[in-house]
């Protein structure tokens, strides 16, 4: 389980994101390079980090599901997971 503040943080950068994503995308368009450096550095959409929607496990993250690798297998193999059959792993 990941700390409840490194979540917390993942959320409020997320919001920075969509907040700035206009005007970061207007400001690219138009070359302003120091109107950019002057954005808050976590508005980045670089800077947001793939979790598990579950758990919170940063690493062996599985875009495609939200679910880290560890979740995915154990919600596969209750069968929660349509399209998914338990082979050999």
């Amino acid at each position: 389980m990941a700390k409840e503040s490194l979540k917390a943080r993942e959320v409020k950068r997320a919001k920075l994101v969509a907040k700035y994503a206009e005007k970061r995308k207007a400001l690219k368009e138009a070359g302003d390079y120091a109107g950019l450096a002057k954005l808050p550095k976590n508005s980045s959409r670089v800077r947001l980090h793939n979790r598990c929607s579950l758990t919170g496990r940063p690493k062996g993250y599985m875009r495609l599901f939200g679910l880290s690798r560890i979740q995915f297998r154990e919600m596969a193999s209750q069968g929660l997971i349509p399209g998914i059959t338990k082979a050999s792993w």
